[in-house]
């Protein structure tokens, strides 16, 4: 076993599993940081976190060692990245590790909200057959507007062709060499789109992205996905505009405050609700770890990182 230290911040046991064959690892996901015993802080030198823990810069402070924080996802968004540049710490994501899981969840939300699946399988299994069933709308020759083109969001568009739907997207950096219609904003792209799914990051500037405005340009026939970030979506507009037919329904994987779920959204019928789950499935997790250990050995062997955060 290597002498090197390394905290575990995510809850994810298949990680820590892969991680303790190899590391000294210290688990601090509920705790935090600061629980671990002084000895241990000086010595770490690596975090293993995800985007929606983070690593606080009153953690990083405690970390003297500290020259590596990976995160298990594409997210990084509760990391202070000033203060680990500040002291020229290395930070990686799982870029691209799980994009294609959840570019695959985002598709299958928006079926299962457009085609009613939960309606229809209930009738099946009451012996209801189609009493009180109406037809539901296919995706096929309808606009998709994608908020967030990072690997996810692109992936969500080549899925989306394969329905045949027109795709639209904004944003941060247009990506001309892509086929799709950019948009200038949310705004704008809800205008345009039939349904919406959002696959931007968290963060200060992405906050309440998706706001009453956008939503009442998405319309009432519109559909919202969220397998992003809860906190890009108002969370009190989105609530409205589902109880109000200000949109026509959601599917949400994500949420503002999570792992709480608004009691509101629970209550209602035209949502579809996972637990942010759409990354998991066991071939992500096996790219996950590949590229966390590569990280790792990277690190460790002074080489570039193979999945360092942008900018």
């Amino acid at each position: 076993m290597s002498e090197v230290d390394i905290i575990l911040r995510s809850a994810t046991q298949d990680v820590g599993e892969a991680l303790s064959r190899d590391f000294r690892v210290h688990k601090a996901h509920a705790a935090g940081v600061a629980a671990l015993a002084p000895e241990v802080r000086a010595r770490v030198r690596i975090v293993v976190t995800a985007g929606s823990i983070g690593l606080a810069a009153a953690e990083i402070a405690l970390l003297p060692q500290l020259g590596l924080i990976s995160c298990t996802g594409t997210g990084y968004d509760e990391v202070d990245v000033a203060a680990a540049r500040a002291r020229g710490i290395g930070i990686t994501h799982g870029a691209s590790s799980n994009a294609a899981a959840v570019a695959d969840h985002a598709m299958a939300l928006l079926l299962a909200q457009l085609r009613d699946l939960p309606r229809f399988d209930a009738n099946a299994r009451a012996g209801l057959w189609r009493s009180g069933l109406t037809p539901q709308p296919i995706p096929t020759g309808k606009r998709l507007g994608i908020l967030g083109l990072g690997a996810v969001g692109e992936r969500i568009g080549r899925r989306a062709e394969g329905f045949e739907m027109q795709v639209g997207y904004h944003t941060r950096t247009p990506k001309p060499a892509l086929p799709w219609r950019a948009f200038p904003s949310a705004l704008a792209l809800a205008e345009w789109a039939d349904h919406l799914v959002v696959a931007a990051p968290g963060g200060a500037g992405t906050h309440h992205l998706v706001d009453a405005a956008v939503l009442r340009a998405l319309g009432p026939r519109g559909r919202l996905v969220n397998i992003g970030r809860g906190s890009v979506v108002d969370n009190a507009a989105l609530v409205a505009g589902l109880r109000e037919g200000i949109i026509g329904g959601a599917g949400l994987d994500v949420y503002e405050g999570e792992p709480e779920i608004p009691a509101a959204l629970c209550d209602m019928r035209n949502v579809i609700l996972t637990p942010h789950i759409a990354g998991w499935a066991p071939e992500a997790r096996e790219m996950t770890i590949a590229q966390l250990r590569e990280n790792i050995r990277r690190f460790l062997a002074g080489e570039p990182l193979a999945s360092p955060i942008p900018g």
